[in-house]
């Protein structure tokens, strides 16, 4: 089974303070979904509001069309994942994956045949008799998911699961929490601060600045077309450029900054566009789409100085002091295995393309958090 999960109009104060404010998400049945933030922003509070560990201030929470007012975690069909594991350490894999059977007095036959199920959904077949210090990490992570999974609920809500695995193991379990939910085909709704594993994993995306839902969309429309200055600056790299809007035309945006006069796509929030002439406005570009200029070729050229290059293998990551910005802007490009012949200190054109770079109204930046 799964179902779908709505958040409408749900706001949560303690005393003064607010933690989430005035939320309307609506999560299809069998959705990947994810809410993406910076620590404190309130993602985990909403995850508590939806597995019935707080009740919202103001509005409600609805699971499979009905309203989870007064009903507790134990009684909602959902199960939680959090950061620690809290696998029974002196129980063997099995028996730790089918407790909630144990507690509801299923024999140990039938128990040991759902574990062993489990267990090969999740990869890990004859691994049962092991207790979990025999385990790694990521094997660890997946008893934890089969044990959830015993439950057999609607909606699996997961609270940072992969935050203490070292990097190449959560890229690994990215994959693995993928092709899980896939599998079993419930809803999963996945907390995170970290944006690899939100892109990576989900149909859609909910990216959280304090208390507010900035955006939703799928990781795409995230990622190239940000609505906010503080989606475009949370989500990924990007170079910023500030200045006041001289002119609108077609969906595109004049913006007069100090490093001269750039064009981008103004961006739309609800379908309309946001900015008129006089905003002042931020204009985004990825450093993956910034290039060497030097001639007509592209919509916007601005003049900088190299300052640091950084090889990485596949990239180049070149730095710049820009003409007008006291603002670092960065280069992002493949190594094709020809020589970087821009040096550190070299006087270069910077271009870009307007319709890779976007133009919202000047807000808040995730460095302001």
């Amino acid at each position: 089974m799964s179902a779908d999960v709505q958040l409408n109009d749900v706001w949560i104060r303690f005393g003064d303070y607010v933690a989430a404010k005035d939320v309307n998400i609506h999560i299809k049945e069998g959705e990947f979904f994810s809410f993406l933030g910076p620590s404190g922003c309130g993602k985990t509070t909403l995850l508590r509001a939806v597995s019935g560990f707080l009740d919202p201030s103001e509005g409600e929470v609805l699971i499979g069309g009905k309203n989870m007012q007064g009903i507790g975690p134990n009684k909602r069909p959902t199960a939680l994942i959090f950061q620690n594991l809290a696998l029974f350490p002196l129980m063997k894999v099995w028996e730790n994956i089918t407790f909630s059977l144990e507690v509801a007095g299923v024999g140990a036959a039938e128990r040991r045949k759902k574990a062993d199920e489990l267990l090969d959904l999740i990869a890990l077949p004859g691994q049962g008799d092991k207790i979990p210090d025999e385990l790694s990490g990521g094997q660890k992570q997946r008893v934890a998911i089969a044990r959830a999974l015993c439950a057999e609920p609607d909606v699996l809500l997961l609270d940072e699961p992969l935050s203490a695995l070292d990097l190449k193991l959560r890229q690994h379990m990215r994959t693995e929490l993928r092709a899980i939910q896939q599998r079993v085909g419930i809803t999963f709704i996945y907390i995170t601060h970290d944006q690899g594993e939100a892109l990576t994993m989900s149909d859609n995306v909910a990216v959280m600045s304090h208390t507010l839902i900035e955006q939703v969309g799928d990781g795409n429309t995230i990622y190239d077309l940000p609505e906010t200055s503080f989606v475009a600056s949370f989500v990924g790299e990007n170079n910023l450029f500030e200045g006041t809007v001289s002119a609108m035309a077609d969906g595109y945006a004049v913006v007069d900054t100090p490093s001269g006069s750039l064009r981008a796509r103004a961006v739309k929030r609800h379908g309309e566009v946001q900015l008129k002439v006089g905003d002042a406005a931020h204009i985004f570009i990825r450093p993956e789409s910034l290039k060497f200029g030097g001639d007509d070729a592209f919509d916007n050229q601005v003049k900088a100085k190299v300052t640091q290059r950084e090889f990485e293998g596949n990239f180049w990551q070149v730095f710049f002091d820009v003409e007008g910005s006291d603002r670092t802007i960065k280069l992002s490009t493949v190594n094709d295995g020809s020589e970087m012949t821009h040096q550190i200190g070299e006087q270069v054109k910077l271009g870009f393309s307007a319709d890779t770079a976007i133009a919202t109204p000047a807000g808040k930046l995730a460095s302001d958090q």
